[in-house]
């Protein structure tokens, strides 16, 4: 049915944002519906809310004041009453039962990187060229097949990356995957608003300024596409939560998973170790009983340079954006207004001027909202957090070559040396400047690969290692 001006001004008027509609009468059809869509799908309640500053704000500082480490399992495996062996052995029947569903957050664009695509498609493999998401999905096939499963893997996208990310798995078969495996679903939007007066901005005459609501998202998201209840008659009561930026993410690492079992976590969070007080991590803390994530620019230096008995860092906890939920967790917090509220930044937005000339601002001139899923910590019940080592776990792809870190140079280096070493533990040998590289269809870690490789294997050139 055709929206008329008269609905959207009835929508809008309260809020005064009827200069949104300035151009309808110069759209045809199409355009007028896609910007109707747009206004219709705003609750313009909770944007008002946001724009007066009304919605409750956190003092970083004071928290932090009275901040804690949750119950923390540190690479060792010390710290809970089980051993690493009994949480692989819990996670592996979790695999085993068909419990465990993943997401993959891949609304990202390679802009940083200088990659035009969605970031998925980026080639990250040092001797492949294969693809983040063909890395992702080997990884999935190969630990399907280890335990006799199809594991459902949900894919996030964005307005930006929803269309090649659907022709793309299209083209490539689902790389592999079973057609039932993989659903890709699209992630909701939130509008820019001006920063002086909170007036929406337009991208164009037929189109809201509109960015992705945030990984926190996702929840949304799951909801609105059917996707929980879709987990809930599957079976599935464990979803694995990761980012798209990262190719050496233990993809249902079956440890993991067991230790988030064991603990009876509703929530559980891969950390690693902070190198120094003032790292640009997430800081997982615990305040009054309850978890909670502080990013760094709001953690105050004197607590972040906190020590504990032994003179480590006391908060030494940093996220990388690796979760286990319970789905019964997510399925409880979906209607919550509380457990995943909105942060503000400033951004330079360009928008469309009243004489209709874009305007590209050389400053932040627009409030963007968005939210973050590990703000669904303080809500769980119990949590607990999960050492990794960053060199076997953690190499994001967020800049170009040429930067400090995060680069497509370093991630690449990881992979080669995670590889190295895992032909080293089974029983081979790498020559020096020589690069490796094993294909999980290959093998998923260095126990299987010293299943395959030859005693004393030695490699004398880059070699990859392909299923």
């Amino acid at each position: 049915m055709t929206t008329t001006v008269e609905e959207l001004t009835a929508i809008l008027k309260p809020y005064d944002q009827t200069h949104v509609l300035r151009y309808w009468d110069e759209l045809d059809a199409a355009s007028r519906e896609q910007l109707a869509s747009q206004i219709k799908a705003i609750d313009f309640d909770e944007l008002a809310t946001l724009i007066k500053g009304d919605d409750e704000q956190i003092d970083f500082a004071a928290m932090a004041k009275n901040a804690t480490l949750p119950m923390a399992v540190s690479a060792d495996g010390s710290g809970v009453e089980w051993s690493p062996e009994d949480a692989r052995k819990r996670g592996e029947e979790a695999l085993r039962a068909g419990e465990v569903a993943v997401i993959l957050v891949a609304g990202g664009q390679g802009t940083r990187l200088g990659f035009d695509l969605p970031k998925g498609m980026f080639p990250a493999g040092p001797l492949s060229q294969r693809t983040l998401f063909q890395i992702f999905a080997d990884r999935l096939a190969a630990t399907g097949q280890r335990y006799g499963v199809t594991i459902h893997w949900y894919l996030m996208t964005s307005e930006a990356t929803d269309t090649e990310t659907r022709a793309y798995f299209e083209e490539n078969k689902n790389l592999g995957l079973a057609d039932d495996q993989v659903i890709i679903f699209k992630q909701g939007t939130m509008p820019a608003v001006d920063s002086e007066n909170g007036k929406l901005l337009l991208a164009s005459k037929d189109s809201l300024a509109l960015s992705p609501d945030g990984h926190g998202g996702t929840l949304r998201a799951l909801d609105r596409n059917g996707c929980l209840e879709k987990m809930k008659s599957d079976g599935q009561q464990h979803l694995f939560y990761f980012q798209v930026d990262n190719p050496l993410v233990t993809l249902c690492d079956p440890e993991f998973i067991g230790h988030h079992l064991l603990a009876k976590s509703e929530m559980t969070s891969q950390v690693i170790r902070k190198r120094y007080p003032t790292e640009k991590v997430g800081n997982v803390v615990q305040v009054d009983g309850r978890t909670h994530v502080i990013e760094y620019s709001d953690l105050p230096d004197e607590a972040a340079e906190m020590t504990d008995e032994s003179g480590g860092l006391k908060l030494w906890a940093g996220s990388i954006a690796v979760h286990i939920f319970d789905v019964a967790f997510l399925d409880r917090e979906k209607g919550s207004q509380t457990s995943l509220p909105f942060h503000r930044a400033s951004k330079k937005v360009p928008f469309l001027s009243d004489a209709g000339e874009e305007v590209k601002p050389e400053s932040p001139n627009a409030t963007k909202f968005e939210t973050f899923i590990f703000d669904l910590l303080p809500s769980a019940e119990r949590t607990i957090i999960y050492e990794v080592d960053p060199a076997k776990a953690f190499a994001p792809i967020k800049n170009a070559d040429g930067a400090e870190k995060d680069t497509p140079l370093l991630a690449r280096q990881a992979i080669v040396d995670l590889h190295r070493g895992w032909i080293e533990e089974a029983g081979g040998s790498v020559a020096d400047g020589v690069k490796v590289e094993i294909n999980a269809k290959f093998a998923l870690d260095s126990c299987e690969l010293k299943e395959k490789l030859p005693e004393n294997t030695r490699v004398e050139a880059d070699q990859y290692f392909d299923a």
